[in-house]
């Protein structure tokens, strides 16, 4: 049976793992549709999209559709969501229509939410909790560069539908060369990312400072290291399982990294970006310690000097 595979965005995430699944859909007949806005709809319709890698000779792929609009998909058997965590909500509103009982969906973002706020929209389908790990960005429209290792994607079965049969969608990222770890529970690993990605998001961005900075400051390593405890809280009420010397892996893991590494959240605050992922760090820590009774006020503070600063700098 030839599977249906839908793209929803082409950023870095979305072009780096469809362009792989497209290159891949003759040896796994699959049929693959991206679904893109504006000028990368145009440009990918006409063009192809173009994937800058060292794992690729061919660097575009044309895939079976490019479609604009939800109401164009025709009933895929499986939906890569790679959107900003700020578009989300709209996508899965869009989505919910078309989702039957045996869609599958695989989104393909940060965070440690995101089959929550799936599941509180789209309540039919199969909805595979995961992360992703691809150093991959949008070069330009309808362009991904990626460099370094193979992206990398660990996801699990859905935690409400755990009989629904998903082997073929791990045969088939395999098959697109990609990284690909199943977990019978990956939520260990959707954490260990999250406890990274938020203190350093919200620390780099307060104070515009990169992560070997926040490393080195020992003010800025104390704030960040305040969130990841009430992070680590959180995740042990919910039972995730992280190791107890999970702050101090973290902070390893950071000192590999070039020194001078900002962060996209640092990024998007100090070039003023109105979409940006403070919700998705700082909002879900808050969201989370209010509903297990975990004070969280290292977040919530950051939090707030962070809106202060988006306010000063757009007045």
């Amino acid at each position: 049976m030839k599977r249906k595979i839908a793209v929803i965005g082409l950023g870095g995430v979305g072009g780096y793992f469809g362009f792989k699944l497209n290159e891949a859909n003759r040896q796994a007949e699959v049929n693959v549709t991206f679904l893109a806005r504006g000028a990368t709809y145009d440009i990918v319709k006409r063009k192809g999209l173009t994937l800058l890698s060292p794992e690729h000779v061919h660097s575009v792929t044309q895939p079976d559709r490019v479609i604009q609009e939800m109401a164009e998909l025709n009933q895929p058997d499986l939906i890569l969501i790679c959107v900003k965590e700020y578009d989300l909500e709209n996508v899965c509103q869009q989505l919910a229509g078309w989702v039957t009982d045996n869609t599958v969906l695989l989104p393909l973002m940060n965070g440690v939410d995101i089959y929550d706020r799936i599941r509180r929209i789209i309540r039919k389908g199969v909805v595979l909790p995961a992360c992703v790990y691809v150093a991959s960005h949008i070069k330009e429209k309808g362009v991904v560069e990626h460099q370094g290792k193979t992206g990398r994607i660990i996801f699990g079965p859905d935690f409400r539908r755990k009989e629904a049969p998903i082997d073929w969608v791990l045969e088939l990222l395999q098959q697109s060369g990609a990284d690909v770890t199943f977990m019978d529970n990956p939520s260990a690993e959707i954490w260990t990312k999250f406890i990274f990605i938020a203190p350093f998001g919200l620390v780099t961005a307060r104070y515009n400072q990169s992560i070997g900075q926040v490393c080195q400051d020992a003010a800025l390593k104390a704030r960040a290291t305040s969130m990841m405890e009430e992070i680590k809280a959180i995740a042990a009420l919910k039972q995730i399982g992280l190791p107890d010397n999970i702050i101090e892996r973290t902070f390893q893991k950071a000192e590999t990294f070039p020194f001078h590494t900002p962060t996209s959240l640092q990024l998007d605050i100090h070039s003023q970006k109105s979409n940006n992922e403070l919700e998705l760090f700082a909002g879900a820590i808050m969201r989370y310690g209010s509903e297990l009774g975990v004070p969280v006020p290292q977040t919530a503070a950051i939090y707030n000097e962070i809106r202060q600063l988006l306010i000063n700098k757009v007045a």
